[in-house]
Parts: C-alpha cells; structure tokens; sequence
C-alpha cells in the first residue's frame, strides 16, 4: 500500500469519507494522476507536475482540495479560498454533501489547462 493510501484509510471521520470521496472523483476524471504522499499530505502529480493535493484540517473541521495558481477562474471564482495565500487556491469541505462534483471537475480541469499555458511552476 502506498503511503498516501494508508494515510487516508487511517483518517478519522468524517475526513476520510470526505478523501476517499474526493480521491474517487479526482481519479475517475483524471485517471493519469499519481497519487503520492509529499509534504505529510496526499498530493496528485500530473504529467511530472503537481496537480492537486487533499489537505484534511482535523482543527478546523474540513478538507481543502488545494490547487496552485495566481489566476482567476472563469466560473466559481466566488467559491475559491485562498486565505492569504499567493499561489494556492482550494475548495473547502465540511461533509461529502458539500461536494459539487461537477464544479470540482470544472475546476481542476481549468486548473490543468492554465498549468499548461504555464500558469504553475513545477
């Protein structure tokens, strides 16, 4: 079992029903992802570059899909956190009933895409 495997089987309730929800979708949409364990966390490499990474704050309650980019999104601006943070960006989740799939997909799409016109650095 990878590392980033055993940490989310090993998560409490509700965050690893939240992740392993997560995780379903990012790589059912995705299939290309790898799945490693950087920086204590689940972190998604796509093509050798970072795509997304599953941050799980047990002290605030919720799991962040964190992403980088300075740029603004065509659509769900309103729903992107950044919180002081430059160059990382995130939808935050409370319960797996907040999970949109739909505007997750939409947003890591776009997140790739503008990866691709050279938006992140690897």
């Amino acid at each position: 079992m990878k590392p980033a495997e055993a940490y989310i089987l090993n998560l409490e309730e509700p965050f690893k029903s939240i992740v392993l929800h997560l995780q379903l979708i990012i790589e059912q949409s995705f299939p290309e992802v790898d799945l490693q364990f950087k920086w204590k966390i689940p972190f998604y490499m796509l093509n050798d570059s970072p795509f997304c990474y599953l941050n799980p704050s047990k002290k605030k309650g919720y799991v962040d899909v964190c992403f980088y980019g300075n740029h603004e999104f065509e659509k769900h601006n309103n729903l992107l956190i950044s919180e002081g943070r430059k160059v990382v960006k995130s939808l935050r989740y409370f319960s797996i009933e907040d999970i949109n799939s739909e505007i997750l997909i939409y947003i890591l799409s776009e997140a790739n895409s503008n990866k691709e016109k050279g938006f992140w650095k690897k």
